[in-house]
């Protein structure tokens, strides 16, 4: 089983990040650049919220809200769900579904080392899935 440590050696350890006094429009900007569906939201003390795709449509745009002039830190997830990097695939799959988060932080040390994201998650089961097909194939071609 892949473990998220062997997800982001594969993926980077990069991480987009905004501050929590960045406006929702320099987020969703960033945002769209990069394109990812979420940022980091950091402070001094580290981690402090995730913001979303999500958040944006919710807390932004049904509410009436101004992008420029609102903040991140109004909108975002605060306390996000993070996992360990010796979490396995499959265990952040069904952290995801249960919690209804489709990026998990990765904390190693209290240390933000990585996120990874539903998409990260999928192509690691389908490569894995591929590799086992793959083996199947051979093993009865040649048996």
């Amino acid at each position: 089983m892949t473990t998220v440590r062997q997800l982001l050696a594969e993926k980077g350890h990069d991480v987009i990040a905004v501050v929590p006094d960045s406006t929702v429009y320099e987020a969703i900007r960033l945002m769209a650049e990069k394109n990812i569906g979420a940022l980091a939201v950091v402070a001094d003390s580290g981690l402090v919220g995730i913001f979303s795709e999500r958040n944006y449509a919710r807390n932004v745009f049904l509410k009436g809200k101004a992008s420029p002039t609102t903040s991140v830190a109004e909108v975002m997830s605060e306390r996000p769900v993070c996992v360990s990097p010796d979490e396995t695939v499959e265990e952040c799959m069904a952290l995801m579904t249960d919690k209804l988060v489709r990026h998990l932080p990765v904390l190693e040390d209290n240390q933000m080392i990585g996120i990874v994201s539903i998409g990260d998650l999928v192509k690691s089961i389908i490569r894995e899935q591929k590799f086992i097909i793959d083996q199947l194939g051979h093993y009865i071609q040649g048996g």
